[in-house]
């Protein structure tokens, strides 16, 4: 006899429990409405997958005046700028002097154990290790999804509305029907060769290194523990690597005249980064709305990734906020619209930033001469620095 499948009610219901459906759920049982969580993966896996992150200050804004742990302010490191490094020199950009605006390096894995432990501490619904298997009535105003835990209980829940903040592989996204539906993509030819050392820092800020081997971020995480990436193929194998040829590459790709040198340590973890650009249109279909990676993804050389998804529930927030209070539907018609305005201006800055410091596969002399002109330009410009800070800090929200 088949189990019975148990009915749960609520105002929103949220397919994924990363950074964006966590944020999401946060603002608005702050809000006092009602909303139900459900997260493939468990508390720890996602706690403990590595990735960078670096949070605009309207970022990390909102995580503070919302009430969530403020670790980001005692335990994440304010930058005021980044290196950009091409023909073996150096080219400081201060983002402070600049556009009067900082970034703080924070691990995305860190955001995500702050969100967590807020939902608990405020008793939210969130449900861990649980798999969503269906979607039904997105076009109704009573959207359900179905979902099984991880003892096997089978689940539906009804909401008013339904977010899909299920990441790169959404499954929400996957819902969407043909005829209501464009994708936007591009594939890069090549990927990042990332590893976490025990090391000092090398440098107090980022820096972005376009070589004629290769592009290299030298990045950090703690005081002991360092975050760096170099350009390779996509189907690059980290057990061909061992830990003194990562440090030769790395190295090769800052050398310069002033004799810059990295601080070198254990490497303890190595990752092949694949990356691409990808935009859905629209972000909604009924009343499914996507946000985060379910809805788009950036390439991370413009840091733009977290930025965007926290960029996109500030929005949705603000459209829920008003239709629980109004009854009025206008800004949830009109979210897709305002979110995408500020998609497509990161992707154009990531595209932008990608192609400028990386160097193509089989480069073409004029192609790998153009970037170094493009690049000089930038940094022997007032205005062409003002706008890739103000890009990379984060443009005010509309």
């Amino acid at each position: 006899m088949a189990t019975a499948r148990t009915i749960l009610k609520t105002q929103v219901g949220i397919v994924g429990g990363g950074p964006a459906g966590l944020m999401l759920s946060h603002l608005l049982a702050k809000t006092g409405i009602e909303n139900i969580v459900v997260e493939a993966r468990d508390h720890e896996t996602i706690r403990n997958t590595h990735r960078a992150g670096i949070l605009e200050s309207q970022a990390v804004k909102m995580l503070v005046d919302s009430g969530v742990e403020g670790r980001v302010l005692t335990h994440g490191d304010e930058h005021a700028g980044i290196d950009l490094r091409f023909n073996g020199e150096s080219h400081p950009l201060n983002f402070r002097d600049l556009v009067d605006a900082t970034v703080t390096l924070y691990a995305q894995n860190e955001v995500f154990v702050d969100l967590a432990a807020a939902r608990k501490r405020d008793a939210g619904d969130v449900r861990y290790s649980s798999e969503v298997t269906e979607l039904l009535d997105l076009e109704t105003d009573t959207p359900k999804f179905r979902f099984t835990d991880e003892t096997g209980a089978e689940f539906e829940v009804h909401c008013d509305v339904l977010v899909g903040a299920d990441g790169s592989r959404s499954f929400c996204r996957r819902q969407m029907p043909d005829t209501n539906r464009k994708d936007f993509k591009v594939e890069y030819p090549f990927a990042w060769f990332g590893i976490l050392t025990e090391a000092p820092k090398s440098a107090p800020e980022l820096i972005y290194a376009n070589s004629p081997h290769g592009f290299a971020l030298i990045s950090q995480r703690s005081e002991t523990v360092q975050r760096m990436y170099f350009q390779c193929d996509p189907n690059e194998n980290v057990d061909d690597w061992s830990q003194d040829r990562i440090w030769n590459e790395l190295q090769r790709r800052v050398d310069g005249p002033d004799g810059f040198t990295l601080k070198t340590g254990n490497i303890f973890d190595k990752t092949v980064l694949k990356f691409r650009s990808f935009v859905r249109e629209p972000l909604s279909h009924g009343r499914m709305f996507l946000i985060g990676d379910a809805g788009h993804t950036v390439p991370p050389t413009g840091a733009k990734g977290l930025n965007l998804a926290f960029a996109d529930v500030k929005v949705l927030f603000e459209a829920l906020d008003s239709f629980y209070a109004t009854r009025n539907e206008s800004l949830l018609h009109g979210y897709s619209d305002k979110a995408l305005k500020r998609v497509w201006k990161a992707q154009n800055f990531s595209y932008w930033m990608t192609s400028m410091l990386h160097t193509p596969v089989d480069a073409d002399p004029f192609m790998a001469k153009r970037a170094l002109g493009e690049l000089d330009t930038v940094t022997s410009s007032r205005y062409g620095q003002q706008y890739l800070a103000e890009s990379y800090t984060g443009w005010p929200h509309a």
